[in-house]
Order: C-alpha cells, then structure tokens, then sequence
C-alpha cells in the first residue's frame, strides 16, 4: 500500500479511484486475515522444522510451488511475461512462501544459538539457509522484471496480496495452524482473502495501457 502511494506521488504514476478502491480493499481484507489468524505453534529446535518440513503433505506443496514456477519460469515469462502482470508476480509469490517457511527455521536457529544452544552445528540449519537464498535472488530477479514493465502501483498490492495467500496456505499444510480453529474464524479468514482477491481485481482491471510505440 505504501509503495502504491508512494509510486502515485514521486514516481507521477497514475492511481485512478478505482485503484485507490482496490488499494483499500486490500488493507480491509489483510486485516481482517491478520486479526483472525491462529496462534504459532511453539517451536524450540531446528529438527522440529525439518520434521514439520519433510512431511508428505509439505512434500508435495513444495514439488507443486517447483512445478508451477517452472512451468511460469520456462513457458508463460518468455510468451506472456511482459503483456499479463501475474506472470512475474506469480512466481515471486509461490516461491516467496518457501522462502519464508526457510527463514523461519533460520530466525529460529539463530535465536536458539543466541540463548547457548548452537543450531548452526545442524545440517538442516544450512539446508533451509541455502534454500533462502536461492528462493530470495529468484524472488527479486522476477520482482525487478514486473517492475520494471508494469506500473508500481499495480504491482505491489497484487504481489502483496499473492504472496500473502500462498504464505498462509504453506503455513497451513506445514504448520496444520487451522486445525485447532474455529468455524468462525476461518470462515472470516476466508472472507478476508476473497476480499484482498476484489482488491487485487480492481487494481489489475485500472492498469493504464502501455503507450503506443512509434515507427518511422
């Protein structure tokens, strides 16, 4: 939201009302996610990670986020890239989740490491390192292309919301947070997601089109 704003003021690109709309609704809908959002489970050791990690279900998210960032990597980027804005902001989103599953396990080891018990003697703790990078050069290697062929403001609210989305549902299957909740409140999650959806929506439909190019 702030790049958004911040992209409208100092960068002179347009955001029309309809963008401002969706530029709200995306607020309204991440807040409502962020105040029905369950509890973390407790966690005091990278092994606990990589168990949680090597668990069939996360297996298969993972060998799906690989799958399909390939196929946008190898087949859509080079046909679609620089005509359909969720090209680029598509892969940043779905490896963003496994970036952020990797370090997490790192701000674990190095908090564990700070209070006497060194995590960094562990092969994982350098697996889900090695992970967080790579996912991160990937993620700003595809964000600076987005950027650098679609508006700011439009950009960064649809990323934002993307990588929001896949980051709960990795959590989800990794974590299992939604098992212990209430019908209640992931029916308000839900609502929340569909809302930040509409926002991204509006905000993708008040794209300004590309200029004309000129030839002699």
């Amino acid at each position: 939201m702030a790049s958004a704003v911040l992209a409208h003021f100092l960068l002179k690109e347009k955001l029309q009302k309809m963008g401002m709309l969706g530029c709200v609704l995306c607020i309204v809908g991440s807040t409502v996610i962020v105040l029905h959002a369950p509890e973390e489970m407790s966690l005091s050791s990278v092994q606990q990670i990589w168990e949680l990690a090597t668990q069939p279900a996360f297996l298969l998210y993972t060998a799906s986020a690989i799958a399909v960032t390939l196929f946008l990597v190898l087949y859509c980027a080079p046909r679609y890239g620089q005509t359909n804005i969720l090209v680029y902001t598509g892969i940043c989103s779905v490896i963003g989740s496994l970036t952020v599953m990797s370090v997490k396990a790192i701000g674990i080891a190095i908090k564990l490491t700070l209070e006497g018990a060194n995590q960094f003697f562990y092969l994982q703790t350098w697996i889900f390192t090695m992970i967080a990078i790579t996912c991160i050069i990937v993620q700003l290697n595809y964000l600076n292309m987005a950027l650098d062929n679609f508006n700011t403001a439009v950009v960064s609210p649809i990323y934002y919301a993307l990588f929001t989305a896949f980051t709960i549902l990795a959590s989800a299957i990794m974590f299992k947070d939604y098992s212990g909740q209430s019908i209640s409140s992931i029916a308000s999650e839900l609502c929340g997601f569909i809302t930040v959806l509409s926002g991204t929506t509006v905000l993708h439909s008040t794209r300004e089109p590309d200029p004309p190019v000129l030839t002699d």
